[in-house]
């Protein structure tokens, strides 16, 4: 008896399912014995501590997290570690590739315990008083998904224009969380035309997008339609993280439309092993710590959410654990509560990835590190930070875990700018936006050192 070829298929994809099931859990089975043993290390390290030396629970906590995390991102950075976890993830890939509508439901039965976290429901608590992204703006250029925003101008305006170049993860309203934290409107403050990028949400219809697009299309064409608002023929740019690199590769292909360049938390060299994002993204072990082949191939766009775990995952019980246990302080005092809402509003509203785009930025940026080494390709054109002679200003955060300040210090070496200039701020990579101490500090350095240069 022969069987039908239908079935014979079906036997196979039930078979490659089993199988890629069976790979998962051998990967998971080692990464939780991984795990296991960073928890003993950590135990083995609290308990040395006396106990008269911590006053109660919550110090009890903090200080665990500090010694896991620490423990954790030393493990992690470890060759055998990042093989580990890069088997781990192909598998998980792999396996989804075979259980799709199995996923689907189950990502739909985790949905509803997730939504009634406490942090959800303080969220629909105080929904009508999180406001972000306040101060006024209107739109002047909208192409595809993207918007150009221009922010309402103060009164004293010196009509010196900025175009605010952000990351493609997260949203831009950082830089103008609220009154008080606002990059935006601190600068607006001190007399500047402040425009600003928004990247918008990409669907599954963009997961083609290229970095090609977003430079030599989307990035060029708002600063087009900038400099014939203002009849100039150079605007400056700032740019945030990921912003702040694409904002060099622009400066680096149209010289003659950048005027100044500000780069915040940028990073530009991406092998600075200091920075385990680096290390995962696989600046030591390229694919094999992330193949993003097996990602976008598979998944087109890369979940936001993902990467939000990805970023969580850095500092897993700093960044998890702790902003429960400092809720119940919070609780007393419903401004510092609903600051905690805004920052935990922005932290999880995270657009997915065009895929094409991720494909790039991991491939050529974190594993070959070609920004550098004057090898990257945008489109047709080449990319070689030696053409960027105008004047810079590189802001770093001295506390920063996503981008060692080595990565953002490198800039210097590539450039053959005869104005460049460094300042740093103690503080993480989000603080240098929403610290009410560094805002106070950060805009009019800024508008000083442009004002020497206008």
């Amino acid at each position: 008896m022969i069987a039908h070829p239908e079935y014979i298929e079906e036997l196979v994809q039930l078979l490659q399912s089993i199988n890629a099931g069976i790979n998962l859990s051998k990967a998971s089975l080692d990464y939780q014995g991984m795990m296991a043993d960073i928890w003993l290390k950590a135990f083995a390290e609290i308990s040395q501590i006396k106990v008269e030396e911590l006053r109660n629970l919550q110090q009890v906590l903090h200080v665990w997290s500090s010694v896991f995390d620490r423990e954790f991102a030393q493990k992690l950075r470890s060759e055998d570690a990042v093989l580990l976890q890069g088997k781990l993830l192909n598998t998980v890939i792999d396996f989804w590739t075979h259980q799709q509508q199995l996923t689907k439901e189950f990502v739909q039965l985790l949905a509803t315990p997730a939504k009634i976290n406490p942090i959800n429901i303080l969220h629909y608590l105080y929904k009508d008083q999180i406001q972000i992204g306040v101060t006024p703006k209107v739109e002047i250029y909208r192409e595809d998904k993207i918007v150009l925003y221009r922010f309402q101008p103060a009164v004293n305006s010196l009509n010196i224009p900025i175009l605010i170049v952000y990351a493609l993860v997260n949203r831009p309203y950082i830089v103008d969380l609220q009154e008080g934290r606002s990059l935006v409107a601190n600068l607006l403050k001190l007399g500047m035309d402040v425009y600003l990028i928004d990247w918008g949400y990409p669907s599954h219809d963009d997961c083609c997008l290229t970095i090609d697009k977003y430079i030599n299309g989307y990035i060029n064409n708002c600063v087009d339609v900038i400099r014939d608002r203002q009849n100039l023929e150079q605007i400056n740019l700032l740019g945030v993280c990921q912003g702040g690199t694409f904002s060099l590769c622009y400066s680096s292909l149209y010289p003659e439309k950048v005027k100044n360049l500000i780069t915040t938390v940028t990073p530009v060299d991406f092998h600075i092993q200091e920075g385990l994002l680096n290390v995962w993204s696989g600046c030591t072990l390229g694919s094999q710590a992330l193949d993003v082949d097996l990602m976008v191939d598979t998944l087109g766009n890369i979940p936001g959410d993902f990467l939000n775990f990805v970023f969580l995952m850095l500092k897993p019980f700093q960044l998890g654990i702790n902003k429960y246990i400092d809720l119940l302080e919070l609780m007393e005092r419903e401004d510092k509560l609903l600051n905690f809402l805004r920052m935990e509003k922005w932290i999880f509203d995270s657009p997915d990835q065009a895929g094409e785009a991720f494909r790039q930025f991991i491939k050529d940026f974190y594993q070959g590190n070609k920004l550098i080494k004057g090898q990257i390709k945008i489109g047709q054109k080449q990319v070689d930070l030696r053409n960027i002679r105008i004047p810079i200003l590189n802001i770093y955060a001295e506390q920063d875990h996503l981008v060692p300040p080595a990565s953002s210090l490198a800039l210097e070496k590539y450039i053959t700018s005869d104005d460049y200039t460094v300042r740093s701020f103690a503080v993480g990579h989000i603080g240098m936006y929403v610290s009410s101490k560094v805002q106070k500090d950060l805009p009019p350095t800024i508008v000083d050192w442009l004002m020497a240069r206008v």
